[in-house]
């Protein structure tokens, strides 16, 4: 089996295992959790990050602005950005989803700590 071959099975399986705990919406939970960890993005280094359209984001920041999920402001250093926020209620439900995650992974493995550490340096290099 090819390298990418092995990326592609990987990248199949987490997916998987994350979508089972997102209640078939993995994308909301995925933008809920970089929104989260990159607090001082703009809304186009968030779509970079995730690889999605612009359009597709769009809709969906807008219905969790609507749900009280996130909020929108106009960045301090350059009012041509967006910034993108979480609320207290979005912080709760990515919180909520990140717990089921962790209790999935009960056991604290070092050799699948090191492997995630070793795929994730790898792969920030690329991109």
């Amino acid at each position: 089996m090819k390298n990418v071959d092995k990326l592609l099975e990987i990248e199949a399986l987490t997916e998987n295992i994350t979508k089972h705990f997102a209640e078939n919406n993995l994308l909301r939970m995925k933008i809920l959790y970089f929104i989260s960890q990159y607090q001082n993005l703009s809304v186009g280094m968030i779509i970079d990050k995730l690889g999605l359209k612009k359009s597709n984001f769009a809709l969906m920041t807008k219905e969790l602005e609507k749900e009280g999920l996130v909020v929108s402001k106009q960045g301090e250093i350059d009012k041509r950005c967006r910034m993108l926020f979480l609320t207290e209620k979005g912080q709760k439900e990515l919180d909520l989803y990140l717990s089921s995650l962790n209790d999935f992974f009960k056991e604290d493995d070092v050799e699948v700590t090191k492997a995630i550490q070793v795929l994730n340096a790898y792969l920030n290099k690329k991109i």
